[in-house]
C-alpha cells in the first residue's frame, strides 16, 4: 500500500498573487441543477476535484450527456426534471458527503430504485439527518444503522412537509429542497440558524421559483429548471489555507483573486479580523447571483478570542485552518457550538487537537469545540486521518514551525484542491509530497 505524505518546511515570507479552484459547493449544485434542467447549461470555473467529479459521474450514469471538464468548463445537456434514467450500478459518491446527501433528496423522488455508497470515510458519516425527513415526505429510504450505503426504492409519491431544521445544515436543507421539486403541495423548510444558501441562489440561476418568508423557504413542484450559463467563483474554503498562511508568516503580502464572498461563507474572514488579521476585500462584484472579491492579506500579529457559536455555520469547513491561526495567536482561543466538526471526513476536533499537541501547542478537545493556547509551533509528524482540510492546514503550519512538519496520509487533498502544492509554491511555500510503501 502506498501512502502519500506532505513535508512542509519553514519559510521567510509569502509574496504574490494566486487564484484558487472553483467553489466546491457551487460546482456540485451546478451539475445537479444543470442535469435536471431543460436545455443546455454551461459551467465555467468548475472544480474538477474528486468530490465534484463523483457528482458529475453520477448523472452521467443516469443518462445525462455531460462534456468536460475541459479547462474547468463543463457543458450539460439537461434531461428535464423527469428525464433521469435508472443507473446500471450503485452510485459511488467517493469521499463526498455533499454528493450523497443531495442525491438522496433527488433520487427519493424518482421512479427507479437506486443505491448510494462511498469510500471508507463516507461510510462512517451520519445519514439519518436526511433519511428521516425524506421518510416523512413519503420516501422509501433505508440506511445501515443510520450510515451509508443508502438504498432508495423509487416510484413513491412525495408530499410536501413543513420541516423545522434541528441544526444549521446546508446539505440537509438542499436535500429537502431537491425532494420538494417533485413533492405534492408545498415544501416548507424553517431554518433555526444560518447555513450556506448556494442552493437557493442556484434555483434563481435556473429560473425556478422559491420563496423566503422570514426564516422559512417555500418551494413546490409546479415549475421546471431552465438551462443557463454559470460562472463559479473561487472557493473561500480553499483560499482559507492561504489567508491563514499570509496572516501568520511575518512579512507576507498576498492577493487571492476572484474568491466567492457569499455572506453565509465568510465566517473565517470575520473570525480572523477579530483576532487582528489584516485582510482587505478589493474589487467586490457579482458573478450571477454570487458575490466575489479579490482578497489582499498581509501579515499581522493575532490575539486569541472566544469564537461565538453564531460564527460556526459560517466557517464550518475552515476551522482546521482557523485552529492553525489560533496556535500562532497570543493568548487563548476557545470554540464552542461546533460538534458538527466531529462528523466530517474525520473527527476534526480530535484530529486537529492531537496534531497541535504533537507540534508543541497546548490544545484541549471539548465536546463541541476546542481550547487552544497560542505558542510556537515545533517540527514533528502529524496524522491527517485522510482528511483533506486537515492535511492542508498542517501543511500551512509547517511554514511557521521551527523545523519541518510531516503530514501523513494526504492523498485526499485531490478531493477539493488537486493543485494545492503547485498553488502553494507560487507563494514560495515549501511543501513536498513523498510516497512511502507500507505493508
Amino acid at each position: 500500500m502506498r501512502i502519500h505524505n506532505f513535508i512542509s518546511k519553514p519559510v521567510q515570507s509569502l509574496k504574490g498573487e494566486i487564484t484558487v479552484p472553483g467553489d466546491k459547493s457551487i460546482s456540485h449544485r451546478s451539475i445537479i441543477f444543470g442535469s435536471i434542467a431543460k436545455g443546455t447549461t454551461i459551467i465555467n470555473g468548475f472544480l474538477d476535484g474528486e468530490d465534484c467529479m463523483a457528482t458529475l459521474k453520477a448523472f452521467q450514469s443516469m443518462g445525462v450527456t455531460i462534456e468536460g471538464p475541459d479547462e474547468q468548463q463543463v457543458v450539460i445537456y439537461g434531461v428535464g426534471k423527469h428525464g433521469l434514467k435508472k443507473p446500471e450500478k450503485v452510485i459511488d459518491c467517493g469521499n463526498s458527503g455533499t454528493s450523497m446527501r443531495l442525491l438522496a433528496g433527488l433520487l427519493a423522488a424518482q421512479t427507479f430504485d437506486s443505491q448510494l455508497t462511498g469510500d471508507e470515510s463516507l461510510l462512517k458519516r451520519p445519514m439519518l439527518r436526511v433519511s428521516k425527513p425524506l421518510t416523512q415526505m413519503g420516501a422509501d429510504i433505508t440506511t445501515l444503522d443510520g450510515k451509508p450505503p443508502i438504498t432508495i426504492r423509487g416510484g413513491k409519491k412525495l408530499k410536501g412537509i413543513h420541516y423545522v431544521m434541528p441544526e444549521a445544515s446546508a446539505q440537509v436543507k438542499s436535500c429537502l429542497l431537491l425532494a420538494g421539486l417533485y413533492a405534492e403541495g408545498e415544501t416548507l423548510i424553517t431554518e433555526t440558524g444560518i447555513s450556506r444558501d448556494h442552493t437557493e441562489l442556484m434555483l434563481k440561476y435556473f429560473s425556478y421559483p422559491i420563496q423566503k418568508k422570514d426564516n422559512t423557504l417555500i418551494i413546490n413542484s409546479a415549475s421546471e429548471c431552465q438551462g443557463t450559463e454559470i460562472f463559479v467563483p473561487g472557493d473561500i474554503s480553499s483560499a482559507a489555507f492561504f489567508i491563514v498562511a499570509a496572516t501568520i508568516v511575518p512579512g507576507s503580502d498576498v492577493i487571492i483573486r476572484n474568491v466567492g464572498i457569499n455572506p453565509t461563507r465568510t465566517g473565517i474572514i470575520h473570525i480572523l479580523l477579530e483576532m487582528g488579521a489584516n485582510i482587505t476585500l478589493l474589487n467586490q462584484r457579482q458573478l450571477g447571483e454570487e458575490w466575489v472579491a479579490d482578497l489582499c492579506v498581509k501579515y499581522a500579529p493575532l490575539k486569541g478570542i472566544d469564537i461565538g457559536a453564531k460564527m460556526v455555520p459560517l466557517a464550518i469547513d475552515e476551522f482546521p485552518a482557523i485552529f492553525i491561526a489560533a496556535a500562532c495567536a497570543q493568548g487563548r482561543t476557545t470554540l464552542h457550538g461546533a460538534s458538527e466538526l466531529r462528523f466530517k471526513e474525520s473527527d476534526r476536533i480530535a484530529t486537529m487537537v492531537d496534531g497541535l499537541n504533537r507540534l508543541g501547542i497546548y490544545a484541549e478537545a471539548l465536546e463541541d469545540g476546542a481550547m487552544i493556547e497560542g505558542g510556537v509551533i515545533q517540527g514533528g509528524t502529524v496524522e491527517s486521518k485522510g482528511d483533506h482540510r486537515i492535511a492542508m492546514s498542517f501543511a500551512i503550519a509547517g511554514a511557521v514551525a521551527n523545523e519541518p512538519v510531516t503530514i501523513k496520509n494526504c492523498v485526499n487533498v485531490a478531493t477539493s484542491f488537486p493543485l494545492f502544492k503547485e498553488t502553494a509554491r507560487e507563494l514560495q511555500l515549501q511543501i513536498e509530497e513523498t510516497v512511502e510503501n507500507v505493508q
